[in-house]
């Protein structure tokens, strides 16, 4: 629940500015990242799995560039290649590597484009509802839209909610609100934009096929059955393309496994990083 007590912030530098984050437990390192939604940030987005991996593993609630806590330097350019290079910095700066990292949606091409960059640095990728694949048209796009077209109201921010999440999704208490308060704040908003206006210049966050096929590190890919943005052939496709990969799809889910099922995927994912 959101109104359990949040861990204490942390910081590090990571490329002229610095990264916020939040952890908990101890042992192997495990960082989690958010996806890029309004509002998104580490806890917001892991407070139902950060104390369940926690009781196995060091884990860290990262916050993306322009989320969260994280700074939003002044003129800074929102490309997924400058967030691969602040989740590189950052697991450097922590000293810990190899560690794991799993991601959702923008977070998920995050740790798969850092994994492409310096394989050497991470020895297991979760990929839950991730971005990465080129399927920015169609009923993809259409998908995209409530995303994309946020209002910064209250109500606009319950709707990604009811889109996001799967039939059976039900935010909890505070859910809609804090991840609103983060929202409307007027330096989140213009990261927001940001990231948007490079999102719509670049068609979406993709990487050549070649480039992924590339990659050799132990994956497991999780999708919701369901899942509006990240539909289920590009969870196919991915493991596919990735040869060292495991699927697991869950029924009845949608972009927010993390949030709608939080239980189900920390179970997997933790069986998966303790199978290594």
């Amino acid at each position: 629940m959101l109104d359990q007590v949040k861990p204490e912030s942390r910081f590090l530098e990571t490329g002229g500015f610095r990264s916020h984050y939040i952890e908990q437990g101890e042992g192997d390192v495990v960082i989690l990242l958010h996806g890029g939604g309004p509002g998104a940030d580490g806890w917001g987005n892991w407070f139902g799995c950060l104390p369940l991996f926690a009781t196995h593993f060091r884990t860290i609630a990262l916050d993306l560039v322009g989320y969260g806590g994280s700074e939003a330097p002044e003129g800074y350019v929102y490309s997924q290649e400058n967030r691969n290079r602040q989740l590189i910095a950052f697991i450097e700066a922590l000293g810990e590597g190899p560690v794991s990292v799993v991601g959702n949606s923008m977070g998920g091409a995050t740790a798969l484009g850092a994994a492409m960059l310096r394989p050497e640095l991470i020895n297991n990728l979760v990929l839950m509802g991730s971005a990465g694949l080129n399927y920015s048209v169609g009923r993809v796009g259409e998908a995209m839209k409530p995303l994309a077209g946020y209002d910064y109201t209250r109500e606009g921010m319950a709707r990604i909610a009811r889109h996001l999440g799967g039939k059976n999704f039900q935010a909890v208490p505070g859910m809609v609100d804090y991840r609103f308060d983060l929202a409307t704040r007027p330096e989140r908003k213009a990261s927001f934009d940001g990231i948007n206006k490079w999102i719509i210049a670049n068609r979406g966050l993709h990487y050549e096929e070649d480039a992924i096929a590339a990659v050799k590190t132990r994956t497991l890919v999780f999708n919701g059955k369901d899942d509006p943005i990240v539909i289920l052939a590009q969870a196919m496709r991915f493991l596919e393309l990735l040869e060292n990969s495991t699927g697991f799809i869950l029924p009845h889910c949608g972009h927010w496994a993390m949030l709608e099922a939080p239980a189900i995927f920390s179970s997997q994912t933790i069986q998966f990083l303790k199978g290594y």
